[in-house]
């Protein structure tokens, strides 16, 4: 196997720049460049040289024999002055080297995964862990990441084998296929199973809180939904002018909100009679914006928005829009009442979104759960032949989340989310 190397830390410029190396040959690059090869997992000071024996840099080395590391095999660290000339030199000068050769995106944590020093649950909890622009991703994706999501689906497979074993026994030792012969706990441990994988599966998926609560500003022209946009934003994202049908298109901005993710759209305004083909197309987006909308601000006529939708009573400094009933009421030139929308807002978001230590699985995983439930929902049958056969179907479930099976295009899929040098 090659042994592979990549820039861990952040791009050059910077203080330090940390290389990391994984693979059979990395004591031999720690060897052709400092000499040695330091203790294990203590940082020892070396002076790093070309293949003439010129100086490049003046680093510290980290040893780490396998298999009790990341990736499972040798690696090496280099924690090297970080400017773009000496991180070059030092990745010029691996690449020369015989068996090394510049890893691919997400390759390290690939490694990890083959090697059994994480589970496929833990490699989409880092690559969520990665991503993370706000502080409820990162408190969510940080359970994933460090197993706790796994160990619960583990501890589910565990009772699984459990009751199988319940089930096997009697198939080996009775001459009928008669559940009365299974433990009288059985009936119990089947249902409490059901009712924990039910239970996730009805809280929000992780890809809603990575998306993000979608937002859409719709009403009339001229209601003010561009002006309100770029209040929120405090940006001018939208062009604002008095002349009806000045938002063309559906413009979105990602924008987070107390540490939540949100992505806010600003849609042409909504009416039947505009002569304009170019304003009918926008008017034709916003109405599709407006279905795939987890909230919908309503800035027209009272009444007359989407069900479900917020009324927005705005120019509240030139007396308002009249609504009698308005969730709020703002003024997008002054911000009166922004703070008060946005703070509803995040307290919305948190109950449509997984909820920091709490587990939260992705489609993926959802799906599988799914497979597993339904072959719970059936029940255990009289037919014991047919119980046993539930329960394997639950088991495997269970393996192809945990990656004990999964497919060579589901983990390029995923190991190619990561970074170069993760």
């Amino acid at each position: 196997m090659d042994t592979i190397f990549a820039l861990s830390s952040g791009a050059p410029p910077a203080a330090i720049g940390v290389i990391r190396i994984s693979g059979p040959n990395a004591a031999d690059a720690l060897k052709a460049l400092a000499g040695r090869v330091p203790e294990p997992r203590r940082p020892s000071l070396a002076k790093l040289r070309d293949s003439e024996g010129g100086l490049l840099d003046e680093a510290l080395l980290l040893w780490f024999p396998g298999p009790a590391t990341a990736t499972g095999e040798d690696c090496a660290e280099l924690h090297c002055h970080g400017g773009r000339a000496v991180v070059a030199a030092l990745l010029e000068r691996l690449s020369k080297l015989t068996g090394l050769r510049a890893a691919e995106a997400g390759e390290f944590t690939q490694r990890a995964f083959a090697n059994g020093r994480l589970d496929l649950a833990q490699a989409e909890g880092l690559a969520d862990l990665l991503s993370a622009e706000t502080e409820l991703q990162r408190a969510v994706a940080v359970d994933a990441a460090g197993g706790g999501q796994s160990q619960l689906f583990a501890d589910w497979r565990s009772r699984l084998l459990v009751l199988s074993a319940h089930v096997e026994s009697a198939l080996d030792f009775s001459d009928e296929d008669d559940v009365g012969e299974l433990p009288a706990s059985f009936a119990d441990g089947w249902t409490a199973l059901e009712e924990e994988i039910s239970s996730l599966l009805g809280r929000p998926q992780v890809e809603r809180l990575q998306d993000g609560i979608r937002v859409v500003l719709a009403g009339p022209p001229n209601a003010g939904k561009s002006t309100l946009f770029n209040a929120i934003l405090r940006t001018d994202a939208a062009i604002v002018s008095p002349i009806a049908g000045t938002t063309r298109d559906a413009i979105e901005r990602p924008v987070a909100i107390d540490g939540i993710p949100f992505v806010l759209i600003d849609t042409a305004g909504l009416r039947t009679d505009t002569p304009d083909s170019i304003e009918a197309i926008g008017i034709a987006r916003a109405e599709a914006e407006v279905q795939r909308a987890d909230i919908i601000l309503w800035l027209g006529l009272e009444g007359e928005g989407p069900e479900g939708a917020w009324e927005i009573a705005t120019r509240c400094d030139e007396g308002g829009s009249g609504k009698s009933y308005a969730r709020h009421t703002v003024s997008g030139l002054t911000g009166e009442g922004i703070a008060a929308l946005l703070a509803d807002l995040g307290e919305t978001a948190r109950t449509m979104l997984p909820k920091p230590g709490e587990h939260a699985v992705n489609q993926r995983q959802s799906e599988l759960l799914a497979e597993a439930q339904r072959a719970l929902s059936e029940g255990f049958a009289h037919d014991l032949l047919v119980t046993a056969e539930n329960l394997r179907t639950a088991r495997f479930a269970f393996d192809r989340i945990l990656g004990t099976v999964a497919t060579e295009d589901m983990l390029d899929t995923l190991f190619g989310r990561f970074c170069i040098g993760k």
